[in-house]
């Protein structure tokens, strides 16, 4: 008798495109991000650093463990169930690095492959890594894999410790880079959810990539979703004084949203119908017209989004500072009535 958990009732996405998933400012980022002077080069000197395709993987065959049916086949297993959930015939190389710091990564060029760290392995349940593997073949799926690894490299290592880039204004294709990382999570997110096809599963992801889990002081009792979704509310509505200013600072440099807002999102794409429109089976298929469209509706369809989180940024900025000019002017009238009373 096999070991290996029975599949689970999952409808099955049959040749869904990962259009239908993909964050409206997702693709229209990644091809600003192409435009930009110099991207090229980047891209070719990073690679040629890490000795290409060959070299990356070689570093996780060095380094990692390979998963397959006879090493962790329950990972595995789980693996190959996605694929089939996605209708994706090709299995990407799957492996589990040893490391404390809670991450996964789908890296590579014409071959990507994933890597899931142990530290997940440990905090998480079966539905939450199933859950984090389809967040993964996601990007593998959207062919976000190379441009990921390059903004993974210019995450970690600052501007001055890159001396072969030299000539390069790197400070803005860096930005760019992470700009456009930071909107292909949103999608992957939603992959995720498509692949585990339960809100709760992969909102409490997102708490336990916040927060820890299971293992030594936490229990399962000892998290709470609802809390922390109304914590996620309150982060992404609070704009008082120079909160929102704050928020900006805080994300540039990174490569992944705040774990609060990828929450918020999931429920705000669930709220508008899509996902529901998805398991019903009203999703583009790959090799379709819709699926091939040309790169200017998805400009179009980024321009909205852009358009009011600009308008957003602009209206909070303008309410901050005026909050902020009248507390001062409040404070300096409470001192003058203080010195003309003493």
């Amino acid at each position: 008798m096999s070991n290996l958990p029975a599949p689970r009732p999952r409808r099955t996405l049959s040749d869904i495109a990962p259009v239908t998933w993909e964050h409206p400012a997702d693709r229209a980022a990644l091809q600003a991000l192409r435009a930009l002077p110099g991207v090229d080069e980047i891209i070719r000197k990073v690679l040629a650093m890490l000795g290409g395709e060959r070299g990356i993987r070689l570093l996780f065959q060095a380094n990692a463990v390979r998963v397959g049916p006879t090493q962790f086949p329950r990972l595995w297993h789980m693996h190959v169930e996605n694929c089939a959930t996605f209708g994706w015939d090709k299995v990407p190389e799957l492996y589990v690095t040893q490391t404390p710091i809670f991450n996964a990564g789908a890296y590579g060029v014409d071959d990507p492959f994933i890597v899931l760290h142990s530290a997940a392995l440990e905090i998480l349940d079966e539905d939450e890594i199933l859950t984090l593997l389809a967040h993964e073949l996601g990007h593998v799926m959207s062919g976000h894999s190379l441009y990921r690894t390059i903004a993974a490299i210019l995450a970690l290592v600052s501007l001055g410790a890159l001396p072969m880039f030299a000539g390069i204004a790197l400070l803005p294709v860096k930005l760019a880079f992470l700009e456009w990382s930071r909107k292909a999570e949103l999608s992957a997110d939603r992959a995720g959810l498509l692949g585990c096809q339960d809100v709760m599963t992969a909102q409490r992801l997102d708490l336990k990539m916040a927060g820890g889990g299971r293992g030594g002081f936490f229990t399962d009792a000892d998290l709470n979703l609802e809390p922390f979704m109304a914590q996620a509310h309150e982060y992404v509505n609070t704009n008082e004084g120079l909160d929102v200013v704050y928020k900006v600072l805080h994300t540039l440099g990174v490569t992944h949203p705040m774990h609060t807002v990828r929450a918020a999102e999931i429920q705000k794409w669930v709220a508008a119908g899509e996902y529901d429109r998805i398991l019903a089976g009203e999703y583009v298929r790959r090799g379709s017209p819709e699926d091939q469209r040309p790169l200017g509706d998805h400009w179009r369809d980024a321009k909205e989004y852009y358009a009011k989180e600009a308008k957003d940024f602009g209206q909070q900025v303008g309410e901050a500072v005026r909050s902020t000019a009248s507390k001062a002017a409040e404070a300096f009238r409470n001192a003058q009535n203080r010195g003309s009373s003493a």
